[in-house]
């Protein structure tokens, strides 16, 4: 069930690469030193979850007091590039393992 419900988020996250408009359908990528720098530097944010895809790649949730968010992804080949980004990040209660929803 946990596998199946990391594929369907999956699938959503890259999915979601693909409805954009033209003007930003360009991927924002670079070195994962400079690409955490910059959301550090222009929007104070830091990582705050962290996990790894089946293909060997990272996602990473970076996150600021002022609630912006960035969702960035990399690649085995150490390029990371930003999948998505926004405003209200709220971070829910973590579920004790075996609570049910």
């Amino acid at each position: 069930m946990k596998s199946r419900t990391l594929a369907i988020i999956g699938a959503l996250v890259i999915g979601s690469c693909f409805v954009t408009t033209e003007a930003v359908a360009q991927a924002i990528c670079g070195n994962h030193n400079l690409v955490i720098d910059n959301l550090q530097q222009a929007y104070a944010e830091a990582p705050i979850s962290m996990g790894v895809t089946s293909g060997g790649a990272v996602i990473e949730v970076f996150a600021s007091a002022e609630g912006t968010w960035t969702l960035v992804i990399t690649q085995p080949n150490g390029v990371s590039c930003l999948i998505a980004a926004g405003q209200d990040w709220e971070q829910l209660p973590k579920l004790a393992a075996g609570a049910k929803t």
